[in-house]
């Protein structure tokens, strides 16, 4: 599966092509000293740029998420500022926290029901996928090993004994397949990390994902300059078996995780 540079060039993406599966877009980390540009985003979103405290923070939020609306306008044939976005209740219950809605981003209103996106950051690079059905993306950096342990704990208590049989130098990357994945399927079902317990949900710490009935999940070659892996699940039609997956580029680098 290709996946396209950001800024896009060309004519806007054809909603038929997604038919034979999702679009996806890397949207790099703007370069320091890039003119902020907020002129597309909507007052939440503007909020949360103001709140990041690191310039680099708030640029890289800016362009990961006017990339997404500017898209879905070319798509939509509208302006991208007017591109209406709303977030899926994923259960009859509110966030505790809160109470609002912590289901996936979604477009407002019919369009929705055939055009759907997933987004995710990671202190770099961002990855965006356009697809027909429900889709869910995450790009993540690969843990030091000093985190590895405490990740391993949350896991399925299969994918704990897997990584307990590798060596310790393996653990890190097959932690981090292993995390990405669960966190793919989670947004693309817009249930969450606080509302599914990771324990319950087993893509698998091995170079191949699992296959599931209800998903198709793929890894995602990483270009060097990422340097993190990517994943992509996507519903699958009723009776459909999901392609292969691939084995990710080793990654070596380390940090915070930032999702949408």
């Amino acid at each position: 599966m290709a996946v396209r540079r950001w800024p896009h060039s060309g004519p806007p993406p054809d909603p038929a092509e997604l038919s034979s599966g999702p679009l996806l877009w890397l949207v790099p980390a703007p370069e320091a000293g890039a003119p902020l540009d907020v002129s597309v985003l909507d007052e939440g979103e503007r909020a949360r740029v103001a709140a990041l405290r690191r310039p680099a923070e708030r640029a890289l939020y800016a362009a990961a998420h006017t990339a997404p609306r500017r898209l879905l306008g070319g798509c939509l044939g509208m302006a991208a500022a007017q591109v209406p976005l709303t977030r899926l209740a994923c259960s009859a219950l509110p966030c505790p926290g809160c109470g609002g809605p912590h289901g996936r981003p979604a477009v407002a209103g019919p369009p929705g029901e055939e055009l759907h996106f997933s987004l995710s950051h990671s202190g770099g690079p961002a990855l965006l996928a356009f697809a027909a059905r429900p889709v869910g993306v995450d790009i993540e950096r690969v843990p030091g090993g000093r985190d590895g342990p405490d990740a391993a704990a949350s896991l399925h208590t299969l994918e704990q004994a897997e990584l307990a049989a590798l060596p310790p130098v393996y653990r890190p990357a097959a932690s981090a397949r292993c995390w990405t994945r669960k966190e793919a399927c989670l947004k693309a079902t817009g249930a969450g990390i606080s509302e599914v317990s990771p324990r319950t949900l087993r893509p698998g710490t091995g170079p191949l994902p699992a296959r599931s009935l209800a998903w198709a999940l793929m890894d995602l070659r990483s270009r060097r300059a990422m340097r993190r892996p990517a994943r992509c699940a996507r519903r699958l039609r009723r009776g459909t078996a999901g392609p292969p997956g691939r084995r990710p580029v080793r990654c070596a680098s380390t940090g915070s995780r930032g999702r949408r």
